[in-house]
């Protein structure tokens, strides 16, 4: 109940839709007869898409997402790396036949760099169906498919395929690998998801090692430039709205031990 929820809301409050909704509302507005209160609904929907698409917006609510947890080289044996998935793309891959990487693809290659550094840790990949129907082949399905065509042995790979959110990606995932106390086991995800991430595996006592990767912004230097396209910026302006909102939704239904997770 609370994935679908959660899906539907988004999709209306998301900054990019919310804005398009406020400028339809606008128009709306002026042609049942109200100019003035319609001009100004206008003007506050396009001065907002101006601000998100094309102003730093984005980086400055990403920046503390993505510098929350830094990559700090592990002070002893690594038992596992733990994959979060959203760096495939389903749909696309299963029409075409091929696996599709995401803007955070970079999950994937990382893990792959880290399987070959560590050649004794458990390789674990979780993610099932995030769409709202659960029909079809699951991201695992093709998480598969990419590591054997990386050269990743079957039988070190493990997949938990049931997972449709973070919560569960933790939940899930520990269940099925049953990690012992006192064992090192790195969390592959992108850099601005992953207080979110190590704060639902801190909830179910599991205390992994982040290793962010997939960052979207170079630093504060990007603060005082402008975005290299109006449909980047929204999109950045999306990605960390929604982490945000998550970061308190997880909160407040106690799926994270903390509002914002730290080292």
């Amino acid at each position: 109940m609370f994935f679908v929820a959660a899906k539907l809301i988004w999709f209306v409050i998301q900054p990019s839709t919310a804005l398009i909704l406020l400028l339809v509302a606008g128009i709306v507005a002026i042609g049942l007869g109200r100019p003035r209160a319609g001009m100004l609904i206008v003007m506050l929907g396009t001065t907002g898409l101006l601000v998100a698409g094309l102003l730093p917006l984005g980086v400055l609510m990403m920046l503390p997402l993505e510098d929350r947890f830094q990559r700090q080289e592990p002070d002893g044996p690594v038992a596992g790396i733990i994959v979060l998935g959203g760096g495939i793309d389903q749909s696309i891959g299963a029409a075409r036949g091929v696996t599709t990487l995401t803007e955070a693809g970079e999950r994937l290659t990382e893990a792959v760099a880290l399987a070959r550094r560590y050649p004794e840790a458990r390789l674990v990949f979780t993610g099932g169906i995030a769409s709202l129907t659960p029909e079809g082949p699951t991201e695992s399905d093709a998480a598969r498919r990419f590591f054997a065509e990386m050269g990743i042995p079957a039988d070190r790979l493990t997949v938990e395929d049931q997972s449709r959110d973070t919560a569960e990606n933790a939940r899930f995932t520990k269940a099925l690998v049953d990690p012992k106390p006192g064992e090192r086991w790195l969390l592959v995800t992108s850099a601005w998801h992953m207080p979110r991430s190590v704060g639902c595996f801190r909830a179910i006592g599991w205390p992994v090692v982040a290793w962010p990767t997939d960052y979207r912004s170079a630093g504060p230097q990007d603060l005082t430039s402008l975005m290299p396209r109006a449909s980047y910026g929204l999109t950045m302006v999306d990605v960390a709205a929604k982490e945000w909102v998550g970061l308190l939704a997880y909160r407040l239904t106690g799926r994270t031990d903390a509002l914002f997770p730290a080292p």
